[in-house]
């Protein structure tokens, strides 16, 4: 097989290593708008960061990426240098940084597509679906060492997934309107192929098969254009999670890397998930609309017990099972913060701050600040 589809041979990484990638807004602090100027800003990076930096869609977004880490705790002090050296190098340029799920009050005609020919190609294929307002997520890879073993994490976390989105729903706002959903992303990102929660794969010469029948017909150039919630990553040898609405400050980043670290290996070595939910596509569907909509208010199907139960149910029974495999791995005290953040989502927050005297502009403002906040100001968990 390897021979035949070199881009399937899994290279293993260290079991339970993890990495994350933060899609980051380029903003113009005269009036908090998208700066367009992702192709005026990579040229001067210098070249440590630039090696953790890479285009996107849009020239308003860039995305930070760490080297894969043993624990949590190093990625999150990975993760604060590189947001602290950003700042840095863009403030020479007149420019400042935040993250979060979207911007609150961009509209489709001001976004400018990257010039890269990824992302030409990109253009070519999506036509003007590539020009609608950026939509910005955060990434979590843990890796796995091998491809059966990674098969049975990515078939498993899907029923994670719509928790998962529900703990890190942060985009309340589209075109400066309250939509009424905690993560406006989830339906915009929608509009591209090959996105939403994929199905169950028997073993991983399925999936290999899936995707090699679709790029043999020229569908898309390679396995890195399928946008899926959960998917495997071979050259990497990881699992990577892709739900999650991107995080205003580090210390939400670093809990959500914290949780789906302690499930994937959860899921790997117990099978914590029940079978009819992990087998049940329809209820997967609806329970990821109803996270995004209600975030952590969110009543999910239980299909074991044939009624909705709350998400803040599901989340204190998840963490209960994380518990052990957290002190295994190191993360105790970021997955502590887990809590924290389900009580008062990005989602609430932006939602309070968009009511002050400064409204939207203000709200971006304080993204940008929330940006390079230090994570050791962020709660610390019971």
């Amino acid at each position: 097989m390897n021979d035949r589809r070199p881009w399937a041979e899994w290279r293993p990484s260290p079991p339970y290593s993890v990495g994350a990638e933060e899609e980051v807004m380029l903003l113009n602090p005269q009036d908090w708008s998208l700066a367009q100027q992702v192709e005026r800003v990579l040229p001067v990076l210098g070249p440590e960061l630039a090696r953790h930096v890479t285009a996107e869609t849009q020239r308003s977004v860039i995305e930070l990426s760490t080297t894969p880490q043993a624990d949590v705790p190093a990625l999150l002090a990975e993760l604060w240098k590189l947001r602290s050296e950003l700042e840095a190098e863009l403030s020479s340029l007149g420019l400042r940084a935040a993250s979060a799920g979207t911007h609150p009050f961009t509209v489709w005609h001001e976004t400018v597509v990257t010039g890269e020919p990824r992302y030409q190609l990109v253009y070519g294929s999506m036509r003007e679906l590539a020009r609608r307002e950026p939509t910005l997520a955060l990434h979590v890879h843990v890796g796995v060492r091998d491809p059966e073993d990674a098969i049975r994490a990515f078939n498993r976390l899907r029923a994670h997934l719509p928790l998962l989105l529900a703990i890190s729903v942060n985009s309340p706002f589209w075109q400066g309107r309250d939509t009424g959903l905690a993560s406006t992303r989830t339906p915009l990102f929608q509009a591209f192929p090959r996105v939403g929660i994929p199905r169950r794969f028997h073993d991983y010469a399925d999936w290999v098969e899936t995707v090699d029948l679709l790029l043999s017909c020229d569908a898309f150039p390679e396995p890195t254009f399928l946008w899926w919630d959960v998917r495997p990553q071979p050259r990497f040898g990881t699992v990577e999670v892709r739900i999650l609405d991107a995080q205003s400050e580090l210390w939400e980043t670093a809990a959500l890397c914290a949780l789906i670290q302690c499930v994937t290996k959860l899921e790997i070595e117990e099978g914590y998930a029940s079978d009819k939910l992990v087998s049940s596509q329809e209820v997967l569907d609806e329970n990821r609309f109803l996270a995004a909509r209600d975030g952590m208010d969110a009543e999910l199907i239980d299909p074991e017990r044939k009624r909705r139960v709350p998400a803040r149910d599901v989340l204190e029974h998840l963490l209960g099972a994380c518990a052990p495999h957290a002190r295994d791995l190191g993360c105790q005290r970021e997955l502590a913060r887990v809590n924290s953040l389900a009580e008062r989502t990005g989602a609430d927050r932006q939602l309070e701050q968009a009511r002050g005297p400064e409204r939207l502009p203000g709200l971006v403002s304080s993204l940008a600040e929330a940006f390079v906040t230090a994570p050791a100001e962020g709660p610390t968990g019971p």
